[in-house]
């Protein structure tokens, strides 16, 4: 390996160099001005301002905070062409450059106009210019409402003018009429006075006036934001724009119900002047008296003459009178005539109601009464008798004996059934509980456990993973050495390479060997079919001569050939593939031998216990339960470990391919190789 020469360069922190440039840059530019075009704009929670300056080929981050936000004249948007005062400096938690700006101001009249054009043509498209929208203003508001500063001269001017021609309540609401939050105060003062519920405490607004003195475009742009203007387009009280003075126009001129070109001139239109309006009340008072008064001598004449061309009462009531007279001296002989009608046709009407036609009609009712009572008993009797000769047959069908006999069958199939199902579980644990005990076995044997026990260690480096040859570890490089009792830390050699002297390796016997191949091989209950250490002559001969070998991994490379480890490995995945659990079904009821107990006596069957059927059956579902997953767990475990043995009998048999009988085939590296590959 080729040792690296030591450098004698200066090594710096990331700090260090971060602050080093921030200090350069800021000392170099100082505070500088920037004209560019607005591009992202993001406004958080904190009040601070994070926006893009860019041309046509670069990007400029910058920074407002919150403190010069708050006076900026003109609101940052994208795509504004601005200039930028402030400072360049650094932010080295991004390795960024960046500009704070504490002062920003339109490029020039020109983009404000086309800016503004521009919102003008938006809101155009979306109807809030059109005149149907406009609402009429009240004749004689009683309560005006006022959006503007409550310290300029705006407001005393309105006052004044209210106070000279119609004293009216009213209410101001304070805002900014200049700055960056200006637009959203304004908007935020209609949205309030439309808020105010009518009959409350305070008194709901008729009209409202926006007003603000002159200036100049900059001073007037809030007033030409979005906001204001979609405000005083959804507010349902009719609102009347009064910003600037009359040669100035903003965009909520274009949205008010209307323009008054000074705030002065708002509160005229707003309000009629009081000594004008009582002239015209006191003149229209003497024009409606003179009107009544002439009204009134004309119905009066019109009375008089329609009274000259009327009849006198006497003569309208006077043919009435005749026939009421007429008419009473008829009544007594009518009287007289209807009482004799009646009397006679009480007369006829008695005569036909004589008590023998009573007395036969109940007598007829009287025998059909006794004949359907007599043919009812009959009835009665008869269905009686048959629904009698029903019930008994009925009875001699429902014995008790067969109820109780079938019972009886019942039971004894249950009982059956049940010793039956106890045989068969206690038959699968213990052939579950005996897969197991050889999968323990065998992991026991393979584990890298047992292999650090005889001397071997486990390498790895700083970040913990492990190093499979030499040449991976550089001089110095610190690494991790595991062995059977814990782990130690240790550093690669700068000068001398290492060189492993022979390692010693205790030796077994064939005999010895062979018992213990022997012994793994039936934990699985499978033949084996060659010794370890042997090739198909005597054992004890040559025993020795495989066991000197040097180690490595966990058999000797000339201990047994890798294609015969394969294909036993095989034969044995291949048998254990074909094997399968009886299921409980399969197994005769005659040949399942009865449970025996530690002591060697048979268990009593389920038909001895005084345990019910139900707390059997549950216990043998869990348990079949408990053993279908032991049996999975043994499978995936058991395939992991062939999987290791195979690829590390392959790596062996291409290494050495003097030794081998045919070439191995390769495999892909498996996930598990990571994690033993190390100790083989």
């Amino acid at each position: 390996m080729v040792e690296r020469a030591p450098s004698n360069a200066t090594e710096f922190t990331v700090s260090e160099i971060s602050f080093a440039v921030k200090a350069s840059i800021e000392d170099q530019f100082g505070y500088v001005r920037v004209r560019g075009e607005l591009g992202r704009v993001s406004r958080p929670a904190s009040g601070h301002i994070y926006l893009d300056l860019k041309d046509e080929k670069s990007v400029l981050s910058g920074i407002i905070w919150r403190g010069a936000a708050s006076k900026l004249a003109v609101k940052p948007e994208q795509g504004l062409e601005v200039v930028a005062t402030g400072k360049l400096t650094t932010f080295p938690g991004q390795s960024k450059y960046q500009m704070v700006i504490d002062h920003m101001e339109p490029a020039g009249a020109g983009a404000l106009m086309a800016l503004l054009e521009e919102r003008k043509k938006k809101l155009a498209a979306e109807g809030l210019f059109a005149q149907d929208r406009k609402k009429p203003l009240p004749h004689l508001p009683s309560v005006i409402g006022v959006v503007t500063s409550p310290t300029g001269a705006v407001i005393r001017d309105i006052l004044h003018r209210v106070r000279d021609r119609f004293p009216v309540h009213v209410i101001v609401w304070p805002v900014r009429v200049q700055g960056e939050s200006c637009a959203e105060e304004v908007a935020a003062g209609v949205r309030g006075f439309n808020a105010i519920a009518p009959g409350g405490p305070i008194p709901r607004p008729d009209l409202i006036i926006v007003a603000r003195g002159g200036g100049s475009l900059e001073d007037l742009w809030g007033f030409n934001e979005e906001a204001p203007a979609r405000a005083v387009a959804e507010s349902e009280i009719p609102v009347i724009s009064a910003v600037g003075h009359e040669t100035d126009v903003t965009l909520i001129d274009y949205v008010a119900d209307l323009r008054a070109p000074t705030p002065t001139g708002a509160a005229e239109v707003a309000l009629p002047v009081r000594s004008e309006l009582v002239a015209t009340l006191g003149d229209l008072h003497l024009r409606q008296y003179g009107a009544i008064a002439r009204m009134m001598d004309r119905r009066r004449s019109d009375l008089r003459s329609a009274a000259r061309a009327l009849p006198q009462p006497r003569d309208i009531l006077a043919l009435a009178r005749q026939r009421f007279d007429m008419v009473s001296g008829r009544l007594e002989q009518g009287l007289i005539g209807s009482t004799q009608l009646r009397r006679s046709r009480l007369d006829i009407a008695g005569g036909r109601l004589r008590p023998t036609l009573v007395t036969e009609r109940l007598k007829v009712q009287g025998e059909r009464l006794a004949d359907r009572s007599g043919r009812l008993q009959q009835g009665l009797v008869s269905t009686t008798r048959n629904k009698r000769s029903q019930l008994a047959s009925t009875a001699i069908r429902l014995r008790g004996e067969l109820v109780t006999g079938r019972i009886a069958l019942q039971q004894e199939r249950l009982s059956d059934r049940s010793a039956r199902l106890d045989r068969v579980s206690l038959l699968t644990v213990e052939q579950k509980r005996k897969q197991l005990d050889g999968a323990s076995r065998l992991l026991e044997s393979l584990s890298h456990k047992g292999v650090l026990k005889r001397g071997f260690a486990l390498v790895r480096d700083r970040d913990g993973n492990l190093v499979r040859r030499a040449g991976d570890i550089n001089p110095g490089a610190c690494l991790g050495l595991s062995f059977e009792d814990g782990s130690i830390s240790a550093t690669a050699s700068l000068i001398d390479s290492f060189k492993p002297g022979p390692v010693a390796v205790p030796r077994a016997s064939a005999k010895e060997q062979s018992t213990k191949s022997a012994e793994d091989h039936s934990s699985e209950g499978e033949d084996t079919d060659r010794a370890v250490c042997s090739t198909g002559e005597n054992a004890e001969t040559d025993g020795d001569a495989c066991c000197d070998n040097e180690a490595n991994g966990i058999m000797g490379a000339s201990a047994i050939s890798a294609e015969d480890i394969e294909a036993h490995l095989r034969t044995i995945a291949g048998k254990r593939a074909r094997r399968r659990v009886a299921k409980a079904k399969d197994i005769p009821v005659e040949k399942v031998p009865e449970p025996e107990t530690p002591d060697g006596k048979i268990a009593a069957s389920s038909k001895a216990t005084d345990a019910p059927v139900e707390k059997a059956v549950a216990k043998v579902l869990s348990e079949d339960a408990s053993a279908a997953r032991l049996e999975k767990a043994t499978a995936k475990l058991t395939a992991a470990i062939e999987q290791e043995i195979l690829s590390r009998l392959n790596e062996l048999a291409s290494a050495k391919p003097k030794e081998a009988k045919k070439p191995a085939r390769s495999r892909k590296k498996s996930k598990d190789d990571d994690a033993q590959g190390t100790l083989f």
